[in-house]
């Protein structure tokens, strides 16, 4: 596992849930997915991100895949689930279901439904904290319609609302006026395809995408960028390189099938995708496929 202090520190993958054929889920899989990435290096999981699929889940699947995780996580691996919601008052529901079930952090998206103002993006948090559990804030302006700008951020975490920030943008500028207006604020990776620059800015965490598929090297990769050393850096280049035609899919639109293509391509259950999302067009496949395979072929794993 990764260097950290604190729970939400690390690499979370953003864990990708198997269905089975009928498209019920399978938790089997998903907990032995869970404890697959504990033995790969991980420091934990986020299930219940829209890479879990979560809006397409009934109350009952959703709860139950936050059960399953904590029940498949060694001593020490760390569970940190989704906690979106329509209103502030269910997503504070899902994070009380998540402290009862033992997770050890919550990662919460602000309303997501309209253009929300700083004020009632303010009052959302004051109520998903009510919970107890320490908030990481997810910063995805791209699909949520509302920016958590460092401004922002910095009135949420000076009023202990939150401890860190998953942030999305793909703005790595964004880190440093983060620190300058925060330091305190842990800064999180958000996306695959920044890793390496938001690391250098001073990330001290990663919420993950391609571990789902490719552990043991991206944990590798993690550990050299955010390890302060200027010759880590320089190990981790060519690496990065090497990974990084396949990590952008992370923030592409057909992120969830890319993913699942490329744990069925190393063995990994992937499978299909609840509606809306549908297969992979031939060509996306072919493309997806092309890359997983450069990767898997350099040795990667």
């Amino acid at each position: 596992m990764t260097s950290r202090t604190q729970p939400w520190q690390g690499i979370h993958v953003a864990t990708a849930l198997p269905f089975n054929d009928d498209l019920s889920v399978d938790y089997v899989a998903f907990g032995e997915h869970v404890a697959w990435l504990a033995a790969n290096g991980c420091d934990g999981v986020c299930p219940n991100g829209s890479l879990g699929e979560y809006q397409t889940l009934t109350d009952g699947e959703r709860a139950r895949v936050v059960e399953t995780a904590v029940a498949a996580s060694p001593e020490g691996f760390t569970v940190m689930p989704g906690v979106a919601a329509y209103g502030a008052a269910e997503s504070r529901r899902w994070a009380e279901q998540a402290r009862d079930a033992g997770a050890a952090s919550v990662l919460a998206l602000p309303p997501n439904t309209f253009r929300a103002d700083d004020d009632t993006v303010m009052a959302h948090y004051r109520e998903v904290a009510k919970a107890g559990l320490p908030i990481v804030a997810y910063n995805n302006p791209l699909d949520t319609k509302v920016d958590l700008t460092p401004p922002l951020l910095a009135r949420l975490h000076g009023e202990g609302l939150i401890v860190a920030v998953k942030e999305f943008t793909g703005d790595v500028r964004r880190a440093y006026e983060i620190a300058e207006l925060a330091p305190e604020l842990d800064l999180l990776v958000g996306s695959d395809d920044v890793l390496l620059e938001m690391g250098i800015a001073g990330a001290v965490g990663w919420i993950a995408g391609y571990p789902n598929a490719i552990p043991q090297s991206t944990v590798e990769l993690y550990n050299l960028v955010t390890s302060g050393n200027m010759e880590d850096i320089a190990t981790a280049l060519p690496i990065y390189r090497d990974l990084h035609a396949l990590l952008r899919w992370d923030s592409k639109v057909e992120f969830v099938q890319s993913i699942k293509l490329s744990m069925d391509m190393v063995g990994r259950k992937g499978g299909a995708c609840r509606q809306p999302r549908l297969p992979l067009s031939p060509g996306l496949t072919a493309r997806i496929t092309a890359d997983t395979e450069a990767v898997l072929a350099k040795g990667y794993k």
